[in-house]
């Protein structure tokens, strides 16, 4: 039987005992939501390191650490107020501290590793005061995957702890270009209908028209709805909509880039490469490549 080694830690905001895992003890998967984001903040000049392949579902919340999470073998979202950034496989987010969000992962395949950062040096960069989806090269990768040797609570002094120093200290070198798709969303009562029959039939041939009619809004009043409230066009939200669910699709199955061109409402691989590349600067083929 496993014996479990616990850190008794004294919360100051809370006046209660939390019990936090370190390291050598017991895995952060087994930890309840509460306690794995009082584990994360509960030694503020450590990193704490969780490496998981299950589907956390966290409210919410912000912690008192710079957040790195890269994901692997699949697709990740993160929702900040009311706009869903995707994350693609072979990508990282930068989360800074005190900003609330939450992460979503739809499959299984997915694995991510979450290193959470003390944030004494942060204002060495402005990069670690902003959020960022960024690429992740070979030598960043590779680190990465030395990574998967620790877990939970690594405490200043240690050569894991300089091991993973280093790869805070080399992001604002390596990212330099953002991944853009930033979806948004909206509680509007007279909008949410819409978004979510756009989520089911982008597919189709989705005109303001055709919307207009099935809703029983005039098309100027649609149009100024999305450019209010979503502040975007319908037009422009479409094609990021649509961009979103390719990207799903090359993850999910085995669709030739053509069939998911016209899978996502496109009439040829060309107008799909295009409208791809405008929203990710990089071609279907290249993204597709990384996945």
């Amino acid at each position: 039987m496993v014996d479990f080694e616990y850190t008794k830690v004294t919360s100051a905001l809370q006046c209660n005992f939390v019990y936090i895992a370190n390291y050598l003890s017991i895995p952060a998967m087994m930890l309840s939501a509460s306690e794995y984001l009082d584990a994360i903040d509960a030694h503020p000049n450590g990193v704490y390191v969780v490496h998981e392949r299950i589907e956390r579902k966290l409210p919410f919340h912000v912690h008192r650490k710079g957040q790195f999470t890269y994901v692997q073998g699949g697709i990740a979202y993160i929702y900040i107020e009311n706009i869903k950034y995707v994350i693609p496989a072979r990508h990282y987010v930068w989360i800074p501290q005190g900003l609330a969000h939450y992460l979503e992962v739809r499959h299984s395949v997915t694995i991510t590793r979450n290193l959470y950062f003390y944030t004494n040096n942060d204002d060495k960069d402005a990069f670690y005061s902003r959020l960022g989806i960024y690429p992740v090269n070979n030598l960043l990768l590779e680190m990465i995957v030395f990574s998967e040797r620790y877990n939970g609570v690594i405490e200043g002094g240690s050569d894991a702890f300089q091991f993973l120093a280093s790869i805070k200290n080399i992001l604002p070198q390596l990212g330099q270009e953002t991944f853009p798709i930033a979806l948004p969303t909206t509680n509007d009562e007279r909008l949410r209908p819409i978004i979510l029959y756009l989520a089911q039939n982008f597919h189709l041939q989705v005109t303001l028209e055709l919307l207009s009619d099935k809703f029983g809004i005039g098309e100027r009043t649609l149009s100024r709805l999305f450019q209010s409230v979503m502040r975007i066009s319908f037009l422009q939200y479409l094609k990021l909509l649509r961009v979103v669910k390719a990207i799903e699709m090359m993850l999910q199955n085995k669709l030739s880039t053509s069939e998911i061109a016209y899978a996502t409402g496109y009439n040829s691989l060309s107008s799909f490469s295009k409208a791809f590349y405008q929203v990710t600067n990089m071609r279907p083929s290249s993204l597709k490549f990384n996945l």
